[in-house]
């Protein structure tokens, strides 16, 4: 039983909930354009790889015609991945919530995981990045009233640099708010990586104008959904909690490896609805995604998380997930 918080129960607390409150929340497919090698299309710098429908080339020389879906009424998915030496960890089971995710939303063609998984590896073989930054975005490609069949969708897969965050991010830990948006579980989308991102993008942006890591969103009845870009796990009396999936929260990749790893470690662990006052009486609180793998969270708006540095348990459980990249990806 998670005990209260004594910092709740001040005159003045050190939080308080934004001012705001919003909520946000079968054709035979084509066969796939020949893949061109990279003596085809490589120059001297290219650093950027992009792949549309299987053709690879430059991200400069990239195009998406203006009346795709994706540009037009926001109608797409994408994932978010990281490749370490030149293996993405869990592609499949990111292509996999993709399509899972066209299926719940009723997408009329499905995604199909092996051509999504052919240009995610295509871009990923041409990028020389030791540790890249790969997104996946898939729209129901270019949608007109007159149209009488199903248009083809279009696939991009795209590797850049991987982000580096400062090594005091993981030393020390990190800040977050709580997000004046509000999590919609009557919006279908929710729960769901859609392109339409305005909401979470303007989260997150308010979070740093703040000083700020990542903002933390809750559901109208108070209960902790997850961040802006993230997942959220706090330790309590050490045990590891994290906000059930039905909240609704997006079904992370990285938050499913953490709770596999914390069973092969013998920590318990599982899903439980939590509040603020239930995040500032935490032991320890974490941040999760592909490419932060685990941030701890020392600080909830001005109020301390525990000891408020990284915790013992954050710390084997980024440790042990360290060595869950370098067993399925490789080090080298």
């Amino acid at each position: 039983m998670m005990r209260p918080s004594r910092r709740c129960a001040a005159s003045s607390p050190g939080w308080a909930w934004p001012d705001r409150s919003r909520s946000v929340g079968r054709r035979a497919l084509p066969p796939m354009r020949p893949r061109r090698s990279l003596s085809e299309v490589t120059g001297p710098d290219v650093r950027e790889w992009v792949s549309i429908n299987g053709l690879l080339m430059p991200a400069d020389q990239a195009r998406v015609s203006v009346f795709d879906s994706g540009f037009m009424q926001g109608v797409g998915l994408f994932e978010t991945m990281r490749a370490y030496h030149g293996r993405v960890f869990r592609l499949a089971q990111h292509v996999q919530r993709l399509a899972r995710s066209a299926q719940a939303l009723r997408w009329t063609v499905p995604p199909d995981v092996g051509r999504m998984t052919t240009c995610v590896e295509q871009v990923v073989g041409a990028t020389e990045q030791a540790d890249a930054r790969v997104r996946l975005t898939v729209t129901t490609g270019t949608l007109r009233p007159t149209d009488q069949e199903q248009p083809e969708l279009t696939i991009v897969a795209s590797a850049t640099p991987g982000m580096q965050y400062p090594p005091e991010t993981y030393a020390k830990g990190v800040t977050v708010v709580l997000s004046s948006c509000r999590q919609n579980p009557f919006d279908p989308t929710t729960g769901h990586k859609t392109t339409s991102y305005f909401a979470r993008l303007a989260a997150l942006r308010e979070a740093h104008a703040r000083g700020a890591f990542e903002a933390l969103w809750f559901t109208r009845e108070g209960r902790l959904a997850e961040g802006s870009i993230s997942s959220v796990f706090a330790v309590h009396d050490h045990k590891l909690i994290t906000p059930p999936l039905d909240t609704p929260i997006l079904p992370g990749i990285t938050r499913a490896a953490v709770l596999e790893l914390a069973g092969r470690l013998g920590i318990a662990a599982g899903e439980q609805a939590m509040t603020v006052d239930d995040l500032l009486a935490a032991d320890e609180c974490f941040l999760t995604n592909s490419m932060i793998e685990l941030v701890p969270v020392v600080r909830l708006e001005r109020e301390p998380i525990g000891a408020e540095k990284p915790g013992e348990l954050t710390q084997r459980l980024a440790q042990a997930y360290r060595d869950l990249v370098r067993q399925e990806c490789g080090d080298e």
